[in-house]
């Protein structure tokens, strides 16, 4: 399987934070979700990714190449599409297109057009009268034009509406199916991953948690509800992370192959959300 993006061992040291020998590998024709949260890394590895930020050790390749070697080439086929505008706000859509279109060399703008119209976007209005939603929609139909093969996008989700929100990530479902072109999708909506991610990458304080295959995070991981009175030293330790009361537990464990073996039959299994997951694992052992 041909690989799009690869990250491996990436370091970056700051004062308080770093990150540690972070690796994933995203397919050609997938999405992968970078989940995690808040400071955990995201930013600074998409940051990384794009060379805005000089990393510390380690390698980063895109389409099978050196990200700094074969930069310029390299950002001719990416899409950038961050959470907040960083367009000049006075200007229209039209007049932006006419000024970002010159650096791409497959500038393409029937496909523009094509989603302008779909996106039903006003080319005349200025980017200070657009709806956060309306601003999304210009920065992927701008990342679209240019024959771009790995959309990376930071928190696109994040304040928009549910029906934006789904409207998305159908686009970008669509995107993939010529599997030639591949998403890194940054967000804190994790309910938002479980609708299109093949795959889910979670960091937490700079260290990469897991990285595989969505369906296989899913059936794997499991919530365990019981009595308190089932619970021994031994048995806890095989709990990614878990909450007690006086009387009852519920937990966050791996693989279900251990609950049979750890239980026998006297608890409850659940199928857990990315969500759980995730607050399972940032909260771990503490979680009371």
């Amino acid at each position: 399987m041909e690989n799009i993006l690869e990250v491996i061992n990436l370091r970056k040291n700051f004062n308080k934070f770093a990150l540690k020998d972070i690796s994933f590998t995203l397919p050609k024709g997938y999405i992968m979700g970078f989940i995690g949260p808040n400071g955990a890394g995201k930013s600074t590895t998409i940051k990384l990714i794009m060379n805005l930020l000089k990393k510390d050790g380690g390698q980063i390749k895109v389409f099978g190449k050196d990200h700094i070697q074969h930069e310029k080439e390299i950002k001719q086929h990416i899409g950038f599409v961050y959470d907040e505008s960083h367009f000049y706000d006075e200007l229209t859509l039209d007049e932006t297109k006419k000024f970002i279109a010159p650096f791409y060399k497959s500038w393409d703008d029937h496909v523009f057009h094509k989603y302008i119209k779909i996106f039903q976007l006003p080319l005349d209005k200025k980017i200070k009268e657009l709806s956060k939603g309306m601003k999304m929609k210009f920065s992927l139909a701008l990342a679209l034009s240019h024959d771009a093969k790995l959309l990376i996008m930071d928190e696109p989700t994040s304040g928009l509406d549910p029906i934006v929100r789904s409207e998305l990530l159908d686009i970008l479902y669509e995107i993939i199916q010529d599997e030639e072109k591949s998403v890194f999708f940054s967000t804190h909506i994790t309910s938002d991953l479980e609708k299109v991610a093949d795959y889910i990458t979670f960091i937490h304080e700079g260290e990469i948690v897991l990285s595989m295959a969505k369906d296989d995070i899913l059936d794997n991981y499991c919530i365990v509800k019981g009595g308190i009175d089932l619970l021994d030293t031994y048995n806890q330790k095989a709990f990614v992370g878990i909450r007690k009361t006086q009387y009852n537990f519920q937990g966050l464990i791996d693989c279900r192959e251990k609950v049979q073996n750890l239980f026998k039959g006297n608890v409850i299994i659940e199928k857990p959300s990315l969500e759980d997951i995730m607050l399972y694992i940032v909260r771990g052992k503490q979680y009371a």
